[in-house]
Order: structure tokens, then C-alpha cells, then sequence
């Protein structure tokens, strides 16, 4: 399985915390931010990674390099000049994506089974699939309606569920992005929605972020937490 992970966001929500560093190369628990997801990933055994990358990209590829001595290979694609969005990002990224392929906020750090998610939409004749979760605006906002397994709307009031952080592509929905045009997650699900072409896979745990300064705090909390009950388990 591939993940294409956007890290190239200006993280204007978290001001000078990530003013001279990518976002994704923000210090957690002596780790940046980037690598906890990697290794989370490398757990569900996902090891075949795009970085789509922007604001200080060099910074993450001076750490990661090809991936290899983190044991999984990494591949970048850039914005360039012209800002392009999350969607347009992933159009650019094009010539690096498998047939099927993840794509995960830059952000989040998720507790998915990957494995199931992957055989769901493999069991189903749809181009992509989204996993949601039932936050009803507890986490962030919610924005997804779900209905007989499929997400049924996407930004109406009303909504109970939240895009999780990642979903499930296969590369011929690349096709309806032009090349080299700004495209947001929100224009591009809800054309997948109109021909019903987007599975919901929900998922029962809840995910973190590190969007802002509260939600960065929060993760740094929770990875503590995970840190605290390997010991105990360890000892």
C-alpha cells in the first residue's frame, strides 16, 4: 500500500510555533511530528510514501532523506511557486502514485486498521473511499453526512461526522483535476459524492491533530500516554 502524505501547508493556525519549520517537523516528544507518523504507518505495513511538500520543504528532506534508514522508502513531489491545494497537490504528485493509493493530512496522526480499509474498498466498485469518524462536532467541526456506507454530503449543516484525516484513491479520479490548477479536498470530494463514488469506512477511535496550539498539546498528551503504558507493559 502507498500514502501520499500533504505536508506542505503553511500552518498559519499555529503562528510562530511553526514559523522557521515545517509542520510537519514540529518537535514531539523529541521526535518530529512526521517521523510519529511513520512509524505508525509502518505498523500497518506501510512502507511506500509521497511526500507532497511546500513551505520549507528542504528541512524535511534533509531529515528523511530516501527513507531508507527509517526503513521505508520516501518519495517528494513540490508545489512549486504556484500554490495548488491539497487536491492539486496530489494531481502533481501523479507520475509517483500507484493504481490505488492513500492520502493523509500532514497533520493528523489517526488510529486506523489501513488493512481493513483497503480490503472495504477493494470489496466495493468505487473509485475512492473516505474514513470517517462520528465526531459530532466534538474534535473539530463535523462535515460529513452517511448514509448505506457512502458519505452523503460533505460541508452542510447538520453533519455528524468528520473526515477522519485520510482517505482512499484510485488514480483515475485524478482525472477530473486539470494539471497545474489550486484544488481543495472540499471541490474535489464533493465531485466523487455526485457520482457517488465515495465509500465511508468509520472508524470507532477518535484522531489527533496538530492544527493548532491546543490540539498540539493534546497529541503530545496522548503520545505520553502511549510512551507510559509500553514502560508499564515493558517492566
Amino acid at each position: 500500500m502507498q500514502m501520499v502524505i500533504l505536508c506542505g501547508g503553511l500552518a498559519t493556525r499555529l503562528g510562530d510555533l511553526a514559523k522557521t519549520i515545517p509542520k510537519s517537523m514540529m518537535d514531539i516528544e523529541g521526535k518530529p511530528f512526521l517521523e510519529h507518523q511513520i512509524e505508525n504507518l509502518k505498523k500497518h505495513s506501510i512502507k511506500d510514501i509521497v511526500l507532497c511538500a511546500g513551505h520549507l520543504s528542504e528541512k524535511i528532506e534533509e531529515y528523511f532523506g530516501d527513507g531508507s534508514k527509517f526503513g521505508i522508502n520516501i518519495q517528494y513531489s513540490y508545489d512549486g511557486d504556484k500554490p495548488l491545494g491539497p487536491i492539486g497537490a496530489v494531481k502533481n504528485a501523479e507520475p509517483l502514485l500507484e493504481d490505488e493509493f492513500f492520502i493523509m493530512y500532514g497533520d493528523s496522526y489517526l488510529s486506523v486498521d489501513f488493512q481493513k480499509a483497503y480490503s472495504f474498498f477493494n470489496q466495493n466498485d468505487k473509485q475512492g473511499l473516505m474514513v470517517v469518524y462520528k465526531n459530532n462536532d466534538k474534535y473539530d467541526k463535523s462535515n460529513l453526512k452517511i448514509k448505506n456506507n457512502m458519505v452523503a454530503s460533505y460541508g452542510e449543516e447538520g453533519s455528524d461526522y468528520i473526515d477522519y484525516g485520510t482517505s482512499l484513491l484510485n488514480k483515475k479520479t485524478l482525472d477530473i483535476i486539470p494539471k497545474n490548477t489550486m484544488c481543495s479536498t472540499g471541490e474535489f470530494f464533493k465531485k466523487l459524492i455526485k457520482d457517488q463514488e465515495l465509500l465511508a469506512f468509520e472508524t470507532k477511535e477518535r484522531f489527533y491533530h496538530i492544527g493548532n496550539p491546543e490540539a498540539l498539546e493534546e497529541l503530545r498528551s496522548f503520545i505520553r500516554s502511549k510512551w507510559k503504558l509500553w514502560y508499564t507493559d515493558f517492566i
